[in-house]
């Protein structure tokens, strides 16, 4: 398995403060998917960055290139449009660990 970061850029600034009803339905169901995947095995971490510029951030699992795409096409904020995603790949080199 590979690790893959991918990144939802919002499409507005101050995008938490000023969500749309629609658009806080998406993010519901952007949270229970990533519940799912954190349960199943394959989430290691999310969450978004705080201030005006709200970048959401999921690190994960999948065995290749393609299958990552498809992990983060299917993420509700990206498959409705409302936010951009961009992946990469990446390595956890340094992790705390758990207590």
């Amino acid at each position: 398995m590979s690790e893959w970061i991918y990144f939802i850029h919002a499409p507005r600034e101050d995008f938490a403060a000023t969500m749309t009803a629609a658009e806080q339905r998406v993010w519901g169901e952007h949270a229970e998917l990533l519940q799912r995947r954190l349960d199943e095995g394959s989430l290691i971490l999310a969450g978004p960055t705080l201030g005006p510029v709200n970048t959401g951030i999921c690190v994960f699992e999948a065995p290749d290139e393609d299958a990552a795409r498809r992990y983060m096409a299917e993420d509700p904020t990206i498959a409705s449009g409302i936010g951009r995603g961009e992946l990469r790949p990446f390595r956890a080199a340094f992790l705390r660990p758990a207590p």
